[in-house]
């Protein structure tokens, strides 16, 4: 029996309706949400994510700012701009586009951002936040597996997740965010022996490891769920995830395909966290 889909494509439209309305709302009060991203380079992905984050802006009614700077933009050029944006009253959000170049530390620039503005939830203290369970902007991917996880009708409470990937990104603050929803988190990673009897063990998998089609039917529980977060471009130009989803959708519970499945989650939480900067810099949190 083939498993269902979790359609992330419809979980993101009915949030965005939602943030729609409120700011729709606080509109009425005078208050526009902003948000500023910054792009160093010519990196073509990270040029299709920026258009995507101007495009929802302007969909939502965000005033949005775009700085496109050359991949030669030295750090102190760039720390200067980030300050100027801390500044910025009619700015709420600000997110530097990542990778950046070579030359630049790129902790030194998240580190410059303001923490009340950093609607990526990379900043040490949001990330120190999310650690000790008080209030934080939440990385946006991480969150948006939640969300999809809870939207799905799916209890996590007293659940066993595992979560295969490590990284700052999405690894560590996503088996973050399943223990403050009372799971019981297993994390592997490179390094992991017995990978594929610890992933069979799970009634929550989590994948996010960045290798295409890695894990297949052998590595889940039947009736597990199986959320896939990776983003691989084959050789033939196609998106594949990290999950060989033809042969684990025959095995799993609700699984996330890609795409379609996590990836339309990120902007949307984005979205989400820049208005929730909006609205505490007004004083209507």
């Amino acid at each position: 029996m083939t498993a269902p889909i979790i359609n992330g494509k419809q979980v993101s439209d009915d949030i965005r309706e939602s943030i729609r309305q409120e700011v729709a709302a606080l509109a009425k009060q005078g208050v526009t949400p902003g948000l500023a991203v910054v792009l160093v380079g010519e990196d073509p992905a990270s040029q299709v994510y920026v258009r995507n984050k101007e495009k929802a802006c302007h969909d939502l009614g965000y005033y949005s700012e775009v700085h496109r700077l050359p991949a030669s933009t030295s750090q102190e050029e760039l720390l200067a701009l980030v300050h100027k944006l801390n500044e910025q009253q009619n700015i709420n959000g600000i997110l530097v586009q990542l990778p950046l170049p070579k030359h630049i530390d790129e902790k030194a620039i998240i580190d410059a951002i303001a923490v009340e503005k950093d609607v990526d939830g990379f900043h040490p203290v949001n990330v120190g936040n999310l650690v000790i369970g008080d209030d934080s902007l939440l990385p946006c991917t991480p969150a948006g597996v939640i969300e999809l996880i809870k939207r799905a009708g799916i209890e996590i409470a007293g659940k066993h997740a595992v979560v295969i990937g490590r990284s700052n990104i999405v690894g560590k603050p996503v088996s973050l965010l399943l223990q403050r929803e009372n799971a019981t988190v297993t994390m592997c990673h490179s390094r992991t022996t017995n990978m594929a009897e610890l992933a069979r063990q799970a009634d929550i998998l989590v994948v996010a490891i960045g290798k295409a089609n890695f894990i297949d039917a052998s590595y889940v529980k039947p009736g597990a769920v199986v959320i896939d977060v990776g983003m691989n471009r084959l050789e033939n130009g196609k998106l594949a995830g990290d999950v060989d989803f033809e042969s684990v959708k025959e095995v799993s519970g609700p699984i996330t395909p890609v795409p379609g499945g996590v990836g339309p989650m990120t902007i949307t939480m984005l979205m989400r966290n820049t208005l929730v900067a909006a609205k505490r810099a007004h004083g209507l949190a």
